[in-house]
């Protein structure tokens, strides 16, 4: 499947764009708040080598820059 976003070669990468992302928006606003970040990585575990990305939307394009497009082999696991 193709995917439009961005790719990350260890999942400390997707972490830190994750956490990029939520600090943007000032998430979570408490620390009981249910939304903890603005998005998401997945882990491309069919893939070889495995690697970690995110799917672009454009609300997060002012903070992770344009996004590329690639390839993801089978289901990916939500993290």
């Amino acid at each position: 499947m193709e995917i439009l976003g961005y790719k990350y070669d260890n999942e400390e990468e997707a972490i830190a764009a994750r956490k990029e992302c939520a600090d943007y928006y000032g998430l979570p606003v408490t620390p009981d708040d249910v939304t903890k970040y603005w998005v998401d990585y997945y882990e491309a575990v069919d893939n070889s080598p495995v690697f970690w990305y995110i799917e672009f939307y454009e609300s997060i394009r002012a903070i992770l820059g344009s996004p590329t497009t690639f390839d993801v082999e089978g289901e990916p696991l939500l993290k």
